[in-house]
């Protein structure tokens, strides 16, 4: 896998005035009231950050975990469970719904934070390394690095060259339908934009959602963004816009919100108001053809139905342009990071090490029937079909992006969502000018 901001870049990520001014959007303000779970607190400026060989091995830790659906919040359940009995510590998980954690994790950080909480690879997690917030974990990769391949321990660590994170899973960003909805209706599965198109078409006149889709939450979104980027231009120009070395003014951004005007008004209408979840359902009872969003997210929502899920099976988006063809995509990966003021570093760093294990990955993968896990040599009989053609077609990419809002500054994301949820609501040419405008605005006082 590809980390597209590891090059090293000696830029500041984390000390910009302007850069934590636009932030707030994403982190929050520190004096947020306290969220559900007492996870996330209100910023304590008096508390200075623990030694990092404070506690004792075997010592109970705290998880802040933003596994908040049922099915992953039980699969992470069971992962601690058989760390617990790995390492004999006993882990309190603090667990906080998915798009709250993101939003206050800055204010979590700076704040009375628990041990270890869960997080995303890439960007993200560069970014709260290099504000401090976090604590190196290079005395843990020593013990797992054998685990995992280069391309794990690159995502896994900072612009400083110190690891930081340990990873659990990755999962795709892909076209999802149901085999018997496609089987009933004759529908093929489309492999360039022109195909997709018709068969969009095709749906619509069958009186089926063509695209089932929701963006209520602000990130789903980015997702199409991306593989409309990645197919028209490129990886390394979707890296490069990324990190503002192209601007947002540019063409071949234009191109991309022209091409997704021509499938809008195949995706449900209304999106802005609309939870990824009850799109899903719309997929799951067939009222949809199709939906491009992560395994992480839709076969998680189908889990409770084994022949639902039997049912499901996905394509990768199709080709637009000859010269990249479907050589790239989304493939985000998840795991861990220790908290700068964790109050016991030996125990979770155990836990840590446990976790960093196939072992471990197993134990996880056992319940989680929608990821795919990252040691080397992993052996999964539990895996499904979605899981086994998950890891297929991942290996089949040339390079994979870890998603806009992990791969980009975060306010930049924050930003994007805003001017994305716009351009949903107006596709006109000249709106995609203008913000296209305001992109490009923000961009140059978030990187600046």
């Amino acid at each position: 896998m590809s980390d597209v901001d590891s090059s090293g870049s000696s830029r500041d990520v984390g000390t910009s005035p302007t850069r934590r001014n636009v932030l707030r959007g994403i982190a929050g303000a520190a004096g947020l009231a306290v969220v559900s779970g007492g996870l996330l607190t209100a910023c304590d400026s008096s508390s200075s950050p623990k030694s990092s060989n404070n506690g004792k091995k075997g010592g109970p830790i705290t998880f802040g975990s933003n596994y908040s659906d049922p099915a992953a919040k039980t699969a992470f359940a069971a992962l601690c469970t058989a760390a617990t009995a790995s390492t004999k510590s006993k882990i309190t998980i603090n667990t906080v719904d998915h798009n709250s954690f993101q939003e206050n994790i800055t204010s979590y950080l700076q704040g009375t934070p628990n041990d270890l909480f869960t997080w995303f690879a890439g960007y993200r997690m560069q970014y709260f390394a290099a504000q401090g917030l976090a604590q190196p974990l290079d005395d843990v990769w020593d013990k797992i690095g054998s685990n995992f391949g280069p391309a794990a321990k690159k995502l896994s660590t900072g612009l400083d060259g110190h690891q930081y994170f340990v990873p659990l899973y990755n999962y795709p960003w892909v076209v999802h339908y149901n085999k018997s909805h496609f089987a009933a209706k004759g529908y093929q599965v489309p492999t360039t934009w022109d195909e997709y198109k018709a068969l969009c078409k095709k749906m619509k006149s069958d009186g089926i959602i063509p695209i089932a889709f929701a963006d209520k939450d602000g990130w789903p979104a980015l997702g199409t963004f991306d593989i409309l980027n990645m197919r028209i231009n490129g990886y390394d120009y979707h890296a490069k816009l990324m990190k503002h070395e192209i601007p947002w003014t540019d063409k071949g951004v234009t191109t991309v919100f022209e091409h997704w005007a021509e499938i809008l008004p195949y995706m449900q209408s209304g999106a802005n108001g609309r939870i990824w979840q009850d799109a899903a359902k719309t997929l799951e009872s067939k009222k949809a053809g199709m939906m491009f969003q992560g395994t992480n997210q839709v076969a998680a929502q189908y889990v409770t139905d084994k022949a639902n899920l039997d049912d499901l099976d996905f394509f990768t988006f199709p080709a637009i342009n000859p010269t990249y063809g479907q050589d790239y995509m989304d493939a985000p990966t998840d795991g861990f990071m220790l908290s700068k003021k964790a109050k016991n570093t030996v125990a979770a760093k155990a836990v840590l090490e446990y976790i960093g294990t196939g072992a471990a990955e197993a134990t996880y993968l056992k319940t989680d029937q929608w990821d795919v896990g990252l040691a080397t040599g992993l052996q999964v009989p539990s895996y499904n079909a979605i899981q086994k053609k998950s890891v297929t077609e991942i290996a089949k990419c040339k390079a994979v992006g870890q998603f806009m809002d992990r791969d980009a500054d975060p306010a930049m994301a924050t930003a994007m969502i805003s001017i994305i949820q716009k351009f949903i609501g107006d596709p006109s040419t000249s709106n995609i000018a203008k913000l296209q405008k305001s992109a490009e605005s923000q961009a140059k006082a978030i990187y600046s």
